[in-house]
């Protein structure tokens, strides 16, 4: 007999998930609140027998007594300078105190923001507004005008943006783009011929973003320069 789907009441027993951005100095404390959470953590042999928290693709994973697991993941590659440390979070807490500078392009349909950041902290920014209108539900060849005119809207402001990104940059240097909001309109952004000395930049995770602000913008910086942390909640 084919397996039943799962019910509506099974769907939501599944355990929730959220993120969390930790700068590296808070790091260990944030483990130790985990710990104190979820019970104490269980630490498993690694093949030469040596007791660690476990590794998996160049992250941590905590897994703690009740079940509850967060996934620890450095804001940057290691390229060579690993982080220093008696065990793998303050390696990791290390790695994500190195200095890196950052190019950001959040976009989304209502405005932008972009900047360097060093450290978690912007040193070059500029944010704006440039509206793009919602999709129709209007048919026929009313639907065909606004989806060109939300086309022409969404192009004015994806070379708008890629502008204003091409003045900040310049006479910045910096290791990795940090993109966020619309991955559309940003990975427009990044395509424009505007952009063509960026084009190729190692990129870091996307970041989720609201409607870019200079608050939103501040954020992200130290979001993009924090230790990125899944934590799933223990199973029901």
């Amino acid at each position: 007999m084919a397996a039943r789907p799962p019910g509506a009441n099974e769907r939501q027993q599944q355990p929730a998930e959220r993120t969390a951005f930790i700068p590296g100095p808070r790091l260990s404390g944030w483990v130790e609140r985990f710990a104190a959470s979820h019970g104490a953590l269980v630490e498993e042999p690694d093949d030469d027998g040596a007791v660690h928290l476990r590794a998996a693709d160049g992250a941590v994973l905590l897994r703690a007594a009740d079940g509850a697991t967060a996934l620890l993941r450095a804001p940057w590659p290691v390229d060579g300078r690993p982080g220093r440390g008696a065990n793998a979070v303050k390696r990791l807490a290390s790695l994500a105190l190195q200095e890196r500078r950052l190019g950001i392009i959040l976009v989304r349909r209502g405005g932008y923001a972009v900047g360097i950041a060093s450290g978690g902290e912007l040193v070059a920014s500029k944010v704006g507004s440039r509206y793009v209108q919602s999709r129709s539900s209007a048919g026929g060849s009313s639907q065909q005008r606004f989806a060109r005119r939300r086309e022409n809207q969404a192009n004015a402001l994806t070379e708008a943006v890629a502008g204003h990104t091409a003045a900040i940059f310049a006479g910045n240097v910096f290791e990795y783009l940090v993109l966020g909001g619309d991955a559309a309109l940003a990975g427009a952004v990044v395509e424009s011929p505007a952009l063509k000395d960026y084009a190729t930049r190692k990129q870091l995770p996307f970041l989720a973003v609201a409607d870019p602000t200079a608050a939103v913008l501040r954020k992200a910086a130290a979001d993009a320069c924090s230790v990125r942390i899944k934590i799933t909640d223990p199973p029901l």
